[in-house]
Order: C-alpha cells, then sequence, then structure tokens
C-alpha cells in the first residue's frame, strides 16, 4: 500500500512539473510581483511558478511533522472515546 502511495504522489508532482513547464513555455514575458511597497524584479511566469511550488512543497515537507506531533497527544483521548462510541445497542 505504501508503494501505491508513493506512486500517487510521484505522478502528481510530474503532472504539476509538466504543467509549471507548459505554462512557462507559453508565458514568457516578465512580470514582478509587489508587495505593499515592495517589488520584486522582473522573472518570467514559469519561472516564479516554479519558484513557489518548489517554496511550497518545502514548506510543506517541514511542516508535515509539526502536525503529527501536535496530533499525536489527541489520538490517544479520542481512542477511549471511541469503544464508547461504536456500541451496537440492537442486543
Amino acid at each position: 500500500m505504501k508503494s501505491f502511495a508513493t506512486l500517487v504522489t510521484t505522478i502528481v508532482i510530474a503532472v504539476w512539473v509538466v504543467a509549471i513547464a507548459i505554462l512557462s513555455v507559453q508565458n514568457a514575458t516578465p512580470v514582478s510581483l509587489r508587495f505593499i511597497t515592495f517589488q520584486s524584479i522582473q522573472l518570467p511566469v514559469g519561472l516564479l511558478l516554479a519558484f513557489c511550488a518548489g517554496v511550497g512543497m518545502i514548506g510543506m515537507a517541514l511542516i508535515q511533522p509539526l502536525w503529527g506531533i501536535a496530533d499525536s497527544g489527541e489520538r490517544g483521548s479520542t481512542r477511549e472515546n471511541d469503544t464508547e462510541f461504536f456500541v451496537d445497542e440492537d442486543f
């Protein structure tokens, strides 16, 4: 089952990379980003999309272990309550 999840993850990432490549070829016009008073240098749209996608993937890879730590405290208490919740009252 883990190999299937790895396959699906690889396919999703490959599709995103292909989509970014197609967009970068079709939109070679340079753009600049503005945030409040800050402005970036002129970059092609595809390069900007690739950079944002890479930063997003790295950010999620770094944040996921923190979600596991936060959920570990809640899981113990909900498992005890699950036995009372799933009681068959037809007997």
